[in-house]
Formats: structure tokens, sequence, C-alpha cells
């Protein structure tokens, strides 16, 4: 391209960056009357050489024309450029307002169905900001309640000793030991959250065989299971190996059995089971049944929103959660490339939840299948 061009694109595009859009719209309009203008004054140039009209008449009707229409579109442009920016300007003051932190300005949807997908975007963003905001508070708020409690108690305890009315004997210690376990699984599943959202797990990855990653991990919590007189079936199933984090895989387990222990009265059922599937594509499925409190379907997805603690009438909150549980376990779910998904027939009808992780094939022997 020669260099005249290249000067001629920069100059055009530092004239239309001075330009406002309002003054664009006026422009274009003005440009589409003079085009008309042009049109009708060659139309009326052949119409007069056709009837024979004379020079000075044709030229005293052609500018009066002109200067008419030109009159005329000035103003007609500005009102129109005006009533079209009207949308686009509320647009703009209510994202400066976003900016600023107003979440809760709703904007009227226009009657031009572009310009109303645009507000219905803004308001979208606006509603998102706002439930974000909302629960950043709520995080802070939870995240001070859930250290106030066990460092008020550590607090008395220790001032206790030192007043002499609290003996420092073994049965004190293990109290605060206890104490000091809580705030530490507190600050552990606070920094898995964070790494859940940022999507930051470090994974060491093995050649695993879920299946009896599940069972031992349901051998393991099945003394719980008894003690609260749920039964625990675990699928025999067979080997189904994954190239994952034992470990992180422990963990949601640990999770999603605990969280299904809770929802059950006593008396009541759990299933777990390891299947894999080959459509579409090669996936691992990991299911917990229980047949407890179950789910409304509008909590479905809110359950997996962090500090999200579902309330059931005459049912107590489980006692110790901090409810991100289910958030960390989908995020080490997501970190695999799989997710985790929940099910229920409605309130009282149990629910299902199932982790669909990918299965990849084995390398060549490379890597030894670990069971933990």
């Amino acid at each position: 391209m020669p260099p005249s061009d290249h000067r001629y694109r920069a100059r055009l595009r530092r004239f239309q960056q001075r330009l406002s859009l309002r003054n664009r719209l006026v422009l274009s309009h003005v440009m589409v009357l003079l085009l008309a203008l042009l049109s009708m004054a060659v139309t009326s140039a052949l119409i007069e050489e056709w009837l024979g009209l004379g020079d000075i008449e044709g030229d005293v009707v052609l500018q009066v024309g002109l200067w008419l229409g030109l009159a005329a579109a000035v103003p007609v442009s500005i009102a129109l450029s005006r009533f079209l920016l009207r949308p686009l300007d509320r647009v703009r003051t209510a994202t400066r307002r976003l900016a600023e932190g107003h979440y809760d300005d709703v904007l009227e949807l226009p009657g031009e169905p572009g310009l109303a997908a645009l507000v219905d975007n803004v308001n979208m963003l606006s509603a998102a900001l706002a439930d974000t905001e909302r629960r950043r508070a709520r995080l802070i708020s939870e995240v001070a309640h859930e250290m106030r409690t066990p460092i008020t108690i550590l607090r008395g305890q220790i001032e206790g000793m030192a007043d002499g009315v609290f003996l420092p004997d073994e049965a004190m210690f293990a109290s605060l030991a206890d104490d000091l376990d809580r705030l530490q699984r507190l600050t552990g599943d606070l920094s898995s959250l964070s790494r859940a959202e940022e999507g930051a797990f470090d994974l060491h990855r093995e050649l695993t065989d879920v299946t009896m990653v599940a069972r031992k991990t349901a051998e393991r919590l099945r003394p719980q299971y008894d003690d609260q007189l749920v039964n625990l079936v675990v699928d025999p199933g067979l080997s189904a190996l994954a190239l994952c984090d034992p470990d992180r895989i422990t963990q949601v387990l640990v999770n999603l059995l605990g969280n299904a222990l809770a929802a059950c009265d006593p008396h009541g059922r759990v299933a777990l089971s390891v299947h894999t599937e080959s459509r579409p594509g090669n996936h691992l499925i990991v299911r917990v049944t229980d047949d407890g409190v179950g789910i409304a379907e509008h909590d479905l997805e809110r359950i997996f929103h962090r500090f999200e603690r579902l309330e059931h009438p005459g049912r107590p909150a489980a006692a110790g959660g901090s409810g991100i549980g289910l958030a960390i376990a989908r995020g080490i779910a997501r970190a695999h490339g799989g997710d985790i998904t929940a099910e229920s027939a409605g309130p009282g009808k149990g629910a299902t939840f199932t982790m669909r992780l990918p299965q990849e094939p084995a390398p060549g022997g490379a890597v030894r299948p670990v069971s933990r």
C-alpha cells in the first residue's frame, strides 16, 4: 500500500476519534440528506432539460431546495440523534454507577430490539455484581463468625487457667487442641476455596483405581454411619482407572458422603457407586444417592455456592459445617476436567450427587495403578 494511503487512513482514524457518536449520527443524517438532494438536483436538471426550462429559473429552484433541505436536515438530525442515543446515555450512566459500586439500578428496556438486548445485558451484569458483592460481604461475616467462636473459647480457657479457675490437666489441653484443630480446618477450607475459585489446585495425578478409593473412603466413614443408624451401601463395581489425584478425590468423596449422612434420618440409606461411561467420551461416574431431606429445584445449583447452607424446618444444621465443602468439591472435580452436579425429586425425596471425571488411558505402563 502506498505511503499516501497510510497517511490518509491515519488522518481518517484521528478524525473519527475526535467525533462523538452523537456527532457521527448527525453527520450521517446530513450526508444521507445531501445525497438525496444531489439526486434530486440531477433529476431536476434532466427534467428541466427535457421540458426546456430556463437555466436561471432552474438554478433558483435548485438552490432554494438545497438550502431548505439542509436547514431542515440539521435540527432533525440533532433531534433524531438525541432520541437514538438516549438509551445509550442511560447505559453509559449506569455503567459509571456500576464502577462506583451502585449495583441496584435497573434500566428500563427501550423499544428497539438491539438496544433492548444491550440494556438487558447491563441489567444482568448489575444483578450479578450485586449478588457477588452480597456474597463477598457474607463471606467476610461468615469467616469472622466461624473464627470468633473458637478464638473466644480459647481465650476464655487460657484466661481461666491463668486465673486458676481451670486446671491445666489433660482434659483442658484436649479441649484447647480441639478448638485449634477447628481453626486449622477452617483456614485449610478457606485456602482450598480460594484455589477452587481461582482454578489453581496443585494436582498430583496418578493412574488410580477410583473404585478402590471409593471403597476405602466408605469403610473409613462407616463407623459414623453405624453410630447414626444409617445404612451405607457400596456397589462393588469393576475397577475403574483414571489419571487423577487420589487424595483430592478422597477429599471429594468424604464431603459427599458426609453431606449424605447429615441429610439422612436414622435407618436411612446412602448408596455409593462407581462405573464408567463411554459416551459421550470416556468418563468415570461416581454417584452418591441418599433418601434424606432432599433439595428444592431452585437450590440445586445454589448449594455449590460458598457458605450456602440449606435450612430445613425442624432439622438442626450440621454442626461444624462451614458451608464451603461442595464449592471445594466442585472446584476439585473441575480442576480434573470434570464436574459435580446434584439431582433431587424435591424436599423429602432424597438427592443424588454425581461426579464425572474424564477417564484417560494408561500411558503404556509408565505409571503404576495405585489404590489408597
